[in-house]
């Protein structure tokens, strides 16, 4: 790579990082807070406990951000990524509190049950788009608020009481994976956060290695292009939402057989996450490294935003900053984007102005 293919790629997002703590900085100034205060608690060393919560965390936002970005390369912005994990979350909490699976398979039996429920949920939406044209922004936040209604009823009507509310039956013990320990005297890192980076995996070779991810990539930027070279759009959009869906099933799965091992909302289920995927693909730009970077970056400020309160300062501000990193980021690539453009019109334009004294 280039040195300023290099520079073009890392100079935006550390620039909206420096825009967004600026602004923050700012922002709590104003309202009679301390700057200082904000950036020595953000920008502080990590405890071991803190360090092994933003692994697990990363792992879950990372996961969001994949399925989110399998509808932006396709040209879709799924942003029913939360409701989809919550059904997904819903069923597997149902299926793998039974206990129908001996064993670890009850593992592998429920993380399939939620692949399938997410994949199915999204391709409501997929439905919806391809044969009444009805825009998956829209039916997808629709389908966001029954998600959240109708996991909210089953488990109050099927689930079993705890405490004032109502979950899932915990996991059986035979199905409750071990953890990495990775740092002694901290709680362990989650065993299913490597679904995070299998799924990272698989996403970079289905998009760069393989016939299908070509086919999406040429719908998602040109659908004429595609129709032209035999693309079937419409397929295109139910296979993408169908796969962004079962991407976005298996979000809350590391934190579930991690140390949750049992679904209600909200007692114990975290909600936000396939919002915050979806900030987290923009940032990324839909690239392997770049969803990563940007997974463990919110994740850091999201943990880092716990000791804030002890300064007098409301961990909210962290949502400004990953807000303004996301504004910042977006920004900065369309500027470096209409810079490398204008530069590759100069250079073609000096080569034919060569060409035509050439001729002469």
């Amino acid at each position: 790579m280039k040195r300023a293919s290099i520079v073009s790629s890392l100079l935006p997002p550390l620039v909206a990082v420096a825009l967004a703590v600026a602004a923050t900085s700012a922002v709590i100034v104003l309202s009679g807070g301390s700057a200082t205060a904000f950036l020595t608690t953000v920008f502080s060393v990590p405890n071991d406990r803190i360090l092994v919560n933003i692994v697990n965390q990363s792992s879950m936002l990372a996961l969001s951000a994949f399925a989110a970005a399998i509808g932006f390369r396709m040209g879709l912005f799924n942003i029913g990524v939360e409701g989809q994990y919550i059904v997904a979350a819903c069923a597997a909490g149902f299926f793998g509190g039974a206990g129908l699976v001996p064993g670890p398979l009850n593992i592998l039996a429920t993380l399939v049950v939620a692949v399938v429920a997410g994949g199915l949920y999204a391709s409501i939406a997929g439905i919806l788009k391809v044969t009444r044209g009805v825009s998956e922004v829209i039916s997808a936040i629709m389908l966001n608020y029954i998600a959240l209604t109708m996991a909210g009823y089953l488990v109050q009507r099927y689930g079993v009481e705890s405490g004032l509310t109502f979950t899932t039956t915990p996991l059986p013990p035979s199905s409750q994976p071990l953890g990495f320990g990775v740092i002694a005297g901290a709680p362990d890192v989650w065993a299913l956060t490597v679904v995070a980076l299998a799924v990272g995996a698989g996403y970079w070779f289905l998009l760069s290695r393989t016939r299908f991810g070509f086919d999406l990539r040429v719908a998602g930027e040109s659908p004429t292009a595609a129709l032209a070279s035999g693309v079937s759009v419409p397929r295109m959009v139910l296979i993408s939402m169908a796969l962004s869906g079962a991407i976005a099933g298996l979000v809350w799965m590391p934190a579930y057989f991690g140390s949750v091992q049992k679904f209600g909302i909200p007692e114990n289920f975290q909600a936000g996450l396939g919002f915050t995927g979806l900030a987290v693909a923009l940032l990324g730009r839909n690239r392997v490294v770049g969803i990563f970077f940007g997974a463990v970056l919110f994740a850091f400020l999201a943990a880092q935003s716990n000791g804030l309160q002890r300064e007098g300062i409301a961990k909210e501000v962290v949502d400004i900053t990953q807000g303004i990193v996301v504004l910042a980021v977006v920004v900065a690539y369309e500027v470096v984007r209409r810079r490398q453009a204008k530069a590759e019109s100069e250079r073609v334009a000096r080569e034919l102005a060569t060409e035509r004294e050439a001729v002469v």
